[in-house]
């Protein structure tokens, strides 16, 4: 069959996806189960796929779904608590005092902390952590959400300490030395594997600088215009010295330290720096908008904005003092970064084969399924919330009293858990059949690299214009910028080659794509909506952030073309 009618057969289940949860606004439930019971007869049929294959594909996408929903449980849990201690209350009072503009607040929040949360963690856990603290500050569930999408963008690529560059393109590339190809090519040039490795890190912070530093100014233009009284994009751009100063302290560091360091520390760097300076600035209304921004009351907000999750952040009679709810969010970011430096044996016992679950070959096939529950968020999030129960609930005093808030707020935790279940259950293992298309008996790739392949034959020199979507497209379908570049940056280096194109740009682009691809994956923006309980909504969420994923690929692409050529 030809290539383009196989490009045109592997991009239903995108456009399926596309139209079901985003033009029609089904909710993310049924519609990935219609995307799954296309998918299954076009792997079946058109692509040679075993039912073996299907079915271990499936299993390995519930494995990881089984992932996700730990940490959705872990970040909720954290937000109840808030609830039923009060200490929801004392952290809006503690950043009002602070600023009361919600641009202001978005940038801080959503922007920089996000961004260090990503770059300790990654997993999708900005939007589980910062999205219940724009929450509990009293934004909008549905505002809450969008800022912690768009922020998945710049800091990803970096994020985990830097394993989209370390693993994603490492392996996609063929660590430790390159396929064939690579191999050849890195020995006319005189460098090492890791040297090129550090080369594309190095150009992915540029891009990354030149297009996320108007990433905080967007936040701030996307809330006032969907979430403001006025509907006014102007009003985000009144924000527009406190955004850009936002976007500056935060690519700065970033681009240095990933152009001199490496890839490990951009996102933490730049984060934890931007965040010292916002504050600082923020309290002392440096740069700050003139006149106060904020959301319409609560009667008169639309209940499209709201889900089955609401806050009562002014009344409580004895809420725990600012510091002691922001303590629990500190030790939350200490543990993460605790748990992953090089200089402490601690991620090396966490990942160790004695507490991995490995299921091989499943069903027969080539496919195997691993999970590491003591690696993932969800084991920082309950420690935390442990800390939670002896700081925030009258543990010591009332130890009865306070076990009881604990169980009562596991349970609101629990039953978000299962709601948000049933989308990720179906979501996920879509995407793995999808994905593992490759293994089937007519000897044809996979699905994603058939249509990277029709779509490089189509543009050819233009290829870097096309770049960013390709990594946006596989971040889109995996739910992960680190899974996206372990797909498609063999690709992308294999066309760069063929063209005559700059390689080390074209897999750069991938890896930036990659990471605004995290925008709109379907995963991440169900446990963005299922942590601010507005499970059902996800496509709603979509059509929003979709605005700035565009922004991104559209101008990467661009700035591609200009270096890469």
């Amino acid at each position: 069959m030809i290539l383009s009618v196989l490009s045109l057969i592997s991009l239903i289940p995108i456009i399926t996806v596309f139209i079901f949860l985003v033009v029609l606004r089904l909710s993310a439930q049924p519609a990935m189960l219609l995307a799954y019971l296309i998918t299954l007869p076009l792997g079946f049929f058109f692509w040679g796929m075993p039912w073996q294959v299907l079915m271990a594909a499936s299993l390995r996408g519930v494995v990881f779904a089984v992932d996700i929903l730990l940490i959705i449980f872990g970040a909720i849990l954290m937000l109840e608590l808030l609830k039923v201690s009060g200490a929801i209350v004392s952290i809006r009072r503690g950043f009002m005092r602070i600023n009361p503009d919600r641009r202001v607040q978005v940038v801080i929040i959503a922007w920089t902390f996000g961004a260090f949360i990503e770059g300790v963690a990654g997993f999708g856990t900005p939007a589980a952590v910062a999205g219940p603290i724009l929450l509990a500050l009293g934004f909008p569930p549905m505002a809450a959400a969008t800022a912690a999408l768009i922020i998945q963008s710049t800091p990803v690529s970096f994020g985990a300490t830097g394993t989209p560059i370390l693993l994603g393109v490492a392996t996609g590339l063929g660590s430790p030395t390159g396929v064939p190809e690579v191999a050849s090519f890195l020995q006319e040039q005189g460098i090492t594997f890791e040297q090129y490795l550090y080369m594309i890190a190095a150009r992915v912070g540029i891009l990354h600088g030149i297009v996320g530093v108007l990433i905080p100014l967007i936040v701030c233009m996307v809330i006032t215009r969907f979430y403001g009284e006025n509907r006014s994009w102007k009003e985000g751009l009144g924000a527009w010295k406190f955004a850009l100063l936002g976007g500056l302290v935060f690519v700065i560091p970033y681009m240095l330290v990933a152009v001199f360091l490496g890839p490990e520390f951009p996102s933490i760097i730049g984060s934890l720096i931007g965040m010292a300076i916002l504050t600082f600035c923020a309290h002392r209304n440096i740069l700050t908008p003139e006149k106060t921004w904020d959301f319409p009351t609560r009667d008169n907000q639309p209940e499209s904005w709201w889900g089955d999750l609401e806050l009562d952040t002014h009344n409580h009679p004895h809420p725990p003092q600012a510091w002691k709810a922001w303590l629990c969010y500190v030790v939350v970011a200490v543990l993460l970064m605790i748990s992953v430096l090089d200089v402490l044996p601690l991620e090396v016992q966490l990942r160790s084969p004695a507490v991995t679950v490995t299921l091989s070959d499943v069903l027969g096939t080539e496919i195997s399924a691993v999970t590491q529950p003591l690696y993932l968020p969800f084991v920082i999030l309950m420690l935390a919330s442990i800390f939670a129960f002896f700081v925030l609930l009258p543990g010591r005093t009332d130890f009865q009293g306070a076990l009881k808030k604990y169980r009562t707020a596991a349970w609101g935790a629990f039953r978000v858990v299962l709601k948000a279940g049933a989308a990720l259950i179906i979501a996920v293992p879509m995407v793995q059949v999808f994905i593992n298309s490759g293994f089937n008996t007519f000897h044809l790739d996979s699905m994603p690299i058939t249509l990277a392949q029709g779509a490089a034959a189509l543009v050819g020199k233009a290829w870097p214009l096309m770049s960013p979507w390709i990594g946006a497209l596989g971040a889109f379908i995996a739910g992960s910028n680190t899974v996206s570049n372990m797909t498609f940056s063999l690709f992308q280096w294999g066309v760069a080659a063929q063209l005559d194109l700059s390689t080390v740009w074209v897999v750069a682009e991938q890896a930036v794509g990659g990471a605004a691809g995290n925008m709109i994956c379907v995963h991440n923006v169900v446990a963005a909506a299922a942590v601010v309980g507005l499970i059902g909504k996800e496509g709603s969420l979509i059509r929003i952030t979709i605005i700035p994923m565009i922004y991104y690929a559209i101008l990467a692409g661009i700035l591609g073309m200009m270096v890469a050529v």
